[in-house]
């Protein structure tokens, strides 16, 4: 779960900070320092549902930012798949939203 976790992280600072003509961000740059794989292990390990939502959450917002918010269509797709993921309450609970949300952060790129 982590490395889905890391990468639904790293898509949202593409969307909210990486500019064209500039070098892209990557899995080690400084802006992941705290949402990096082992990062998230840690929380995963611990199965802090609620630690792994609020770090999520502040990625999603990021992003939707970086999209226009949540009236767009982009937007108003983020906001739905990201609420299916603070609606989980277990570790089990929160596969198949996270899957769904890092996809469609993959997408949009």
């Amino acid at each position: 779960m982590e490395l889905p976790l890391e990468t639904v992280a790293l898509f949202a600072f593409k969307l909210a900070y990486e500019t064209e003509g500039e070098s892209p961000i990557l899995r080690d740059d400084p802006i992941m320092s705290d949402y990096e794989r082992e990062v998230f292990g840690l929380l995963v390990r611990r199965g802090d549902v609620e630690g792994i939502q609020f770090r999520v959450a502040h990625c999603v917002e990021l992003a939707m930012e970086a999209i226009g918010g949540v009236e767009t269509p982009l937007g108003c797709e983020l906001h739905r798949l990201s609420a299916d993921l603070s609606n989980a309450r277990t570790m089990e609970q929160l596969d198949a939203p996270l899957i769904a949300l890092r996809d469609y952060l993959k997408d949009i790129q």
